[in-house]
């Protein structure tokens, strides 16, 4: 029978190109897997981290089949961003992708008796042709998912199709119950060989049973009154293919199926069997605190739990392969998924990327094909953010042709830049599309997104529209009784989800609508509101530690818990007589107390979850109490003299002060773009601009102002944005910002 080893303990570890080992060494670092050598350097703030490659080594003992032969599988289940593996010194597997298992048959790299020595050379190091090329997130090298040794008879379950089960379920809803199409994939199959397929239900009792021979083993079996998976029940049966030689069973694999119908509808948006169901949901990276992406199953576990108690009921799995464990867990706590593939930002006309694109795809699908949770391929993310390479097209239709061969059962999409026109030839390549869209607080304001919204579903009726991003910075530190937009404080965070919320709950039609993100993340290229290191739109920080004020406008708003929840909890220093209390709720009514006294008693209207009253303040502390039928909450406020500076982010007013309306602040003659010839100007390449340092005074003087950033050629993002102009990057700069350093560029004589 099959055995299954785990090789997480006892590596050997070095953050250096040493080359292959001869022996296991002894001077190497002690590590278990998973591992990742940038957990701290790739989100503390360096500016910079370390992309290189290095090694792990450790031995093992070749295992034996009971009557002998056998063959023996090494699987990675991932490894960034490229590995090599070796056993004894010679080459198992060479492979490029780091976000998706792989094995290799090392049956004849093995010694019969005694030790063998396995080694990976990992790299996270830029590689042409691999993607992703570059992204605002930090690509972690390691092997950060750990590994295993399967040893299996001479007729076994296919293991070498792209790090696949070798089984393949498909179940759909018919009258009076669910045909489950059952398919296995048999390694030398003989006459002698059967498949016996058992569909159990919850409760492990059988369901469904039925036999094939090995060289033909599809069948379908049909259960009856079968009950489906929904995020509200999420259902699940289990299906067993066992590999039976007489009366010996000789392999077996077990996967977990779910039964669910789904579809989209421009005017009604998704439709989970039969019934509009919008998704409402969060995008998630799969990173935490100083431990990088090496997550346990059971961190996994928990941030599908933090996800669920969110209230979402669906999660885009941002921007490459999540580990199968996070994928369980959405299967179990009923949270569909779109999965996508690490297609972002950059474009590569190399062909041997596009060659890595559909690699990588085809993994994603064929190792996740029977999880019920994903009913989303996404093709890519803003790959027109660099403009509109007329390769774009063809190759996100033979990406969509290749994900219609491996799986017609499920749909495809796209997530765009706000930028990208109503008529874009790229709406008609996958099946529904998404928008990422950042107004209120790259640019535009928060009230621009519902107007943006109507316009295009009523000018594209015939298109599925869904909001694949949307989402500002939150820093828990930073505070204000008058929050702006890229203050970076909690307060402004929350107001902006406030105005979302309602937006999409106004919109069922939208078929998706994604929070960028769940948890702050790793993107150690940033250097933003005072935080290095870090993308800070998380609704939760990093360490999973803190859910901020935002957080708990979506559990109003999605959860069936009763909420109360009073916010500015941090903001625990104010000062004047009064002070705003604003408070979530989904509860019917609701009685704010301020130091035992009642100064409101609310009677919400339906649909309203924020509210919010006037209170005096005393000197020193003062206890804020929030009852409804169903939930408390309560906290402390200390009225002083003077708030503390650490509440606001350094010339945060005034940036916000030069920056605001800048459209708005131009003269009219002065709206126009002109592009004299001989002058810099926003058609110019940033790194055409940064070639003169008076052009790069302006243009970075302006980027800064407007987000934040510093622009540093050759380090963070500059491999993202050298070759493009700030006129492409127009979707993620405020409104007026191309007039006003248009017309400072234009000055400015080239050489």
């Amino acid at each position: 029978m099959r055995k299954v080893i785990s090789l997480n303990k006892g590596w050997k570890f070095i953050r250096d190109d040493a080359g292959l080992p001869g022996a296991l060494p002894e001077d190497w670092e002690d590590v278990d897997l998973p591992h990742t050598w940038n957990g701290v350097d790739g989100q503390g703030g360096a500016g910079e981290y370390y992309r290189g490659s290095c090694w792990y080594a450790r031995s093992f003992r070749t295992p034996r089949q009971p009557l002998g032969g056998g063959r023996v599988y090494i699987e990675v289940r991932a490894a960034g961003q490229q590995a090599t593996v070796y056993v004894n010194g010679r080459k198992a597997v060479y492979h490029e992708g780091g976000y998706s298992a792989f094995r290799a048959d090392i049956t004849d790299l093995c010694e019969q008796d005694g030790e063998n020595l396995l080694a990976v050379r990992c790299s996270n190091e830029y590689k042409d042709g691999v993607y992703p090329q570059t992204a605002d997130f930090t690509f972690y090298g390691g092997l950060y998912r750990g590994v295993e040794l399967i040893s299996v008879p001479d007729t076994h379950f296919d293991l070498d199709y792209y790090g696949g089960p070798g089984l393949k379920v498909t179940p759909r809803a018919v009258e009076g119950g669910a045909v489950f199409e059952l398919e296995s994939f048999v390694r030398e199959p003989g006459p002698d060989y059967t498949v016996l397929y058992a569909v159990l239900d919850a409760d492990g009792r059988e369901a469904a049973y039925g036999a094939r021979p090995a060289d033909s083993a599809a069948i379908g079996l049909f259960v009856p009154e079968a009950r489906p998976w929904s995020p509200e029940e999420p259902y699940l049966y289990t299906v067993t293919a066992t590999l039976q030689r007489r009366n010996e069973a000789v392999d077996e694999v077990r996967v977990r199926a779910g039964i669910r119908s789904f579809a989209c509808d421009p005017k009604r948006g998704f439709i989970l069997n039969g019934a509009e169901t919008p998704l409402r949901g969060v995008s998630r990276h799969q990173d935490r605190l100083y431990i990088g992406n090496a997550l346990t199953r059971e961190d996994h576990r928990e941030d599908a739990e933090i996800i669920k108690e969110l209230g979402a009921n669906a999660v885009r799995l941002a921007h490459y392969q999540h580990s199968g464990d996070f994928y369980d867990a959405c299967d179990e706590l009923g949270l569909v998924v779109w999965a996508e593939i690490p297609f972002i930002s950059v474009f590569d006309p190399d062909p041997a990327a596009h060659q890595n694109c559909l690699q990588q795809m085809t993994e994603l699908i064929v190792q996740n094909y029977n999880h019920p949770c994903v009913c989303f391929w996404g093709l890519a993310n803003e790959i027109t953010i660099g403009g509109m390479n007329d390769g774009i097209p063809g190759r996100l239709r033979e990406l969509n042709a290749l994900v219609k061969r491996l799986d017609p059962t499920r749909l495809t999409t796209v997530a765009h830049l706000s930028n990208v026109p109503r008529d874009s030839e790229l709406h008609g390549i996958p099946d529904v599309i998404g928008y990422n869209h950042y107004m209120g607080w790259y640019g535009g304001k928060t009230e621009d997104n519902g107007p943006w919204l109507d316009a295009f579903h009523e000018a594209r009726p015939d298109l599925c529209l869904g909001l694949s991003e949307y989402g500002c910075e939150g820093i828990v530190s930073y505070h204000g009784p008058e929050p702006k937009c890229k203050d970076y404080s909690e307060e402004y965070q929350a107001l902006y989800h406030e105005h979302m919320a309602d937006v999409i709950d106004a919109r069922p039609w939208l078929w998706c609508s994604f929070v960028w993100n769940m948890f702050d993340f790793g993107a150690a290229n940033r250097d933003e509101g005072g935080v290095r290191g870090r993308n800070n739109k998380g609704l939760v920080t990093i360490d999973r530690k803190t859910k901020k004020d935002a957080f708990y406008i979506y559990k109003a708003h999605w959860s069936r818990e009763p909420v109360a929840h009073i916010c500015g909890k941090r903001y625990a220093r104010r000062a004047g007589e009064t002070t705003a209390i604003k408070f979530y709720t989904n509860e019917p009514e609701a009685w704010l107390y301020v130091n035992g006294r009642l100064i409101w008693h609310v009677i919400a209207e339906e649909g309203r979850r924020v509210f919010e009253r006037e209170a005096e303040l005393e000197w020193g502390q003062n206890l804020i109490v929030l009852r409804t039928p169903s939930a408390a909450d309560s906290t402390a406020i200390e009225r002083v003299e003077r708030e503390p500076e650490i509440y606001s982010l350094p010339d945060a007013d005034e940036r916000a002060k030069f920056t605001g309306n800048w459209f708005e602040k131009l003269d009219e003659d002065k709206r126009e773009l002109t592009f004299p010839e001989g002058r810099y100007s926003v058609r110019d390449t940033y790194e055409t601009l940064c070639s003169d340092p008076h052009a790069f005074s302006v243009i970075n003087k302006y980027m800064k102002l407007a987000t934040n950033f510093s622009l540093t050629p050759g380090e963070g993002n500059w491999k993202q944005i050298h070759d493009m102009t700030p006129e492409q990057l127009s979707g993620r700069l405020p409104e007026g910002f191309l007039q006003v350093v248009n017309r400072e560029l234009i000055k400015i004589p080239k050489k």
